[in-house]
């Protein structure tokens, strides 16, 4: 059967932890669930970190150190892809909207990346584009940001996920990729049915995959109730998969999930489809990853 990488995106930054007691919060319960998810099958697990003590986006480096010494340290395989899309956010309130809020956050490039350049993860995931994000937010990835990013990454041996919402944000990667900062195989990641980003159709799914320079591997997923359907789309389109709580709270209709959970009814799901969960070590060979 065709091999299909799994990744689980374990925690995510929205303000999900209050919705569902499943959500791991603090470093401990976000490396355990990740454990849990790449022994139900996931390849990869995709990590951000929160504050503990109130459950909101984080992105201090001792944090995300806890959390993957956690991970690396249980002896599990699995592809550690670390998010630098922290530190992009602009907050601005509808009542002043020329004033930022006070959950903005919104450094430099450097220090978005402190913690790839202190944790050396296999994968970071870089946002390809600025685009609204929910009813007050601005997420702010300006291409001058996006080359800086690339370019470290590629010096210290990460590879970059170039994650994107709409085909215009696939025209920024493929910028990396004509500059020379982003090393074959790229790897693409493709987000539907978010708002203010591309819907989660077949045909947006076919449209961003038919931008794609030859040699290119790529995954997709959906947000919400669209996160197993676009599993099957994905998987029968020749692409590859996410999972994860970042993206979809449920099991089914009512029934709140674990990450492990959700790579259970994956794995399944490929299963029924004549497809199986591809082996950390074989993901490795084909995207060029050292191993950490």
């Amino acid at each position: 059967m065709t091999e299909v990488m799994i990744t689980c995106a374990v925690t995510g930054a929205g303000d999900t932890a209050d919705k569902s007691p499943h959500v791991p919060v603090t470093p401990s319960q976000i490396a355990q669930s990740a454990i849990a998810a790449a022994r139900a099958g996931a390849t990869t697990v995709h990590l951000h970190v929160r504050d503990p003590a109130t459950g909101l986006n984080a992105r201090a480096p001792s944090l995300y150190r806890e959390a993957v010494e956690r991970i690396r340290d249980s002896g599990v395989d699995v592809i550690l892809n670390i998010t630098a899309g922290m530190g992009g956010i602009v907050h601005r309130p509808y009542d002043d909207p020329n004033l930022d809020g006070p959950r903005s956050d919104l450094v430099g490039s450097e220090e978005r990346f402190c913690h790839i350049v202190e944790l050396l993860p296999e994968i970071c995931t870089i946002d390809c584009g600025t685009m609204n994000f929910g009813p007050d937010n601005i997420v702010v990835n300006r291409p001058r940001d996006l080359a800086w990013m690339a370019r470290r990454a590629q010096q210290l041996g990460v590879k970059p996920e170039l994650e994107c919402f709409d085909m215009g944000q696939v025209g920024h990667a493929l910028d990396l990729i004509a500059a020379g900062l982003i090393l074959s195989p790229p790897l693409f990641q493709f987000v539907l049915g978010a708002a203010g980003g591309a819907p989660a159709t077949a045909q947006s799914m076919m449209a961003l995959r038919a931008m794609l320079p030859p040699g290119a591997h790529w995954a997709a997923f959906g947000i919400s109730r669209h996160a197993f359907p676009m599993v099957a789309q994905a998987a029968l389109l020749g692409g590859w998969v996410r999972i994860g709580l970042e993206d979809n709270l449920y099991l089914q209709r009512g029934q709140l999930a674990t990450n492990a959970q959700l790579v259970e009814k994956t794995v399944q799901i490929l299963d029924s489809l004549d497809f199986q969960p591809m082996p950390a070590a074989a993901a490795r060979r084909l995207l060029g990853l050292r191993q950490t």
